[in-house]
């Protein structure tokens, strides 16, 4: 009786453990309709979406290819978007900080705050003519 009761156990044990899933994310990603599901929850949730921006910031390839996505930069830089960033002074340094290495968005920044009323034509011309000055490539932007 002893004896049978362990192998029961055993064989409970051996089958609730097997009844263990392991999810294989690449699996997941691969279906369409699980990524959109898992894209806008995480777009939805604030807490997930700062981590998301959080992880991307760690990473060289997503941040490429914010800088090269010029619609999402410009829609970043319009409006109100724009001034929170101002007033934020530490996501200001960092913009500016980025963008001293990227001439081509810095140009681009320089145009869209001129075009918002933030710079004047004397000051944006200006800007321009520091930037080639100093040889910094705006990537056939404004001269």
């Amino acid at each position: 009786m002893k004896t049978t009761t362990i192998i029961l156990m055993a064989i409970g044990l051996v089958s609730l453990s097997s009844c263990e899933q392991k999810t294989d994310t690449n699996v997941m990603l691969e279906n369409s309709e699980t990524r959109t599901e898992l894209f806008d929850a995480i777009a939805s949730n604030h807490n997930y979406m700062t981590e998301f921006m959080g992880n991307m910031q760690g990473n060289d390839h997503a941040m490429q290819m914010m800088k090269g996505n010029q619609n999402i930069m410009g829609n970043m830089m319009k409006g109100e978007d724009l001034n929170m960033i101002l007033n934020d002074s530490l996501m200001s340094m960092n913009m500016m900080q980025s963008m001293m290495k990227d001439g081509k968005m810095m140009s681009h920044m320089i145009q869209i705050m001129h075009k918002e009323g933030m710079l004047s034509e004397d000051c944006m011309n200006s800007s321009m003519k520091m930037m080639n000055d100093k040889g910094i490539n705006k990537g056939g932007m404004h001269n």
